[in-house]
């Protein structure tokens, strides 16, 4: 215990730890989350002194949003939903812009599209749901359902594959508890998932250095003559390192939390990811996926820990050690598009590389013979490689100090 203490003091001492940690806070939590709620996603549009188009009152505008949503009565029906519509259009046709804002227009625009698009008018500039006919809105349900199943027909996932996820998509309840969709819209599918990509840098410039440093500032011979020996002093780096990223991952966490829970309050946490996108077949609510992908990004980040210790054993580089780290994450997403699917889907697997937000699609991957929802490798198998590379960095490193 005292050789961990002794590292990871040491560690937390180096100023390119501290300022990773501020810069990573700040990235995350200030701009990602606090400015983005009060100024850049969600401040009232029309202040044209502004790089973003929008007003600094995220927090009045997201209070007015989420009182307008109540007026459905918290159920997803074919008459609550042309209400929605009706409500838009009048809003619209009266020119009451800072109305129109208050409304899940964008969301429920997005519904139509999918599944009304024989009403869709492609000659007309404007969006669908300013001109579309409140009245024909009807068959919500029977219409996801086909939705659902012409995406799965239309993406080749037929047979066994097909049945297995509309098995999943049976358990999603029905009708849909409803509120204001845009705020969790956001947090899901860009503040949480980008969490894990941002760490990856900071956790690279932070672990690169925790072996190969030894060669950089000359101690390897000091950790030889130790009474602890090499052995130990790899554990007790191990042990600091992990203890660094559950560190930084909470820091951000509990920042990220409170900044959500100050601005959205807890409002519609019961509502499901369907909302957000309705082909989406987990029987999942909002809660359910914060959980996940927050989950997602602590495991992968572990996961991660484990590659860039392993990596910094092996070299005597800290600028090679912290180059490779970097290339295990951001390698794989730029030459991803030019791979085919299925190994694209497979660097999903490597730490940090997939995106939490998968919960939100229907891929999955095919193990002898078993059809295996991707979400539920994305959360395990990265851990499970960092956890492999704890031994082997104690191997690794130990050859390279005996020679």
């Amino acid at each position: 215990m005292e050789l961990f203490l002794l590292e990871h003091k040491k560690l937390w001492r180096k100023k390119s730890v501290k300022i990773s940690v501020l810069l990573c806070l700040v990235y995350t939590v200030i701009f990602g989350s606090i400015l983005s709620f009060q100024w850049f996603s969600f401040g009232s549009s029309d202040d044209y002194t502004s790089a973003f188009g929008n007003n600094f009152d995220g927090y009045e505008v997201i209070r007015r949003s989420q009182e307008y949503s109540l007026m459905v009565g918290g159920k997803l029906t074919d008459e609550s939903l042309q209400q929605l519509v009706k409500d838009y259009q009048s809003m619209d046709a009266a020119g009451l812009e800072d109305d129109l804002e208050k409304t899940d227009w964008t969301t429920i625009n997005s519904w139509l599209g999918t599944l009304y698009p024989e009403l869709s008018d492609t000659g007309n500039p404007r969006t669908m749901i300013s001109y579309v006919d409140p009245n024909k809105l009807t068959d919500f349900y029977e219409r996801r359902r086909s939705a659902v199943e012409d995406f799965l027909e239309n993406s080749g996932q037929v047979g066994n594959e097909k049945e297995y996820l509309m098995q999943m998509n049976q358990n999603v309840s029905e009708p849909f508890h409803y509120e204001w969709v845009k705020g969790w819209s956001e947090v899901l599918g860009s503040m949480v998932p980008d969490l894990g990509v941002v760490m990856a840098l900071f956790l690279a410039i932070a672990l690169s250095s925790l072996f190969a440093g030894e060669w950089y500032n000359n101690t390897t011979s000091l950790v030889l003559t130790t009474q602890n020996g090499w052995k130990k002093v790899a554990y007790a780096k191990i042990f600091t390192g992990i203890a660094f990223t559950i560190e930084l991952f909470f820091i951000l966490l509990i920042g990220n939390v409170t900044s959500q829970v100050f601005f959205m309050g807890t409002a519609g946490w019961d509502m499901p990811i369907q909302t957000i996108k309705l082909i989406a077949i987990a029987p999942m609510n909002m809660f359910q996926a914060e959980i996940y992908e927050y989950a997602f990004a602590f495991f992968g980040a572990i996961g991660f820990c484990g590659v860039v210790m392993l990596i910094s054993s092996a070299v005597k580089s800290n600028v090679l050690a912290l180059l490779f780290s970097l290339a295990i994450v951001y390698g794989p997403m730029m030459i991803s598009e030019y791979l085919p699917y299925g190994v694209q889907k497979a660097l999903d697997l490597i730490p940090l590389v997939g995106s939490g937000a998968d919960i939100f699609r229907t891929n999955t991957f095919n193990l002898f013979g078993k059809i295996i929802w991707s979400p539920y490798l994305l959360i395990t198998v990265p851990i499970l490689i960092g956890i492999i590379c704890i031994p082997l960095t104690v191997m690794r490193w130990s050859r390279r100090m005996k020679v």
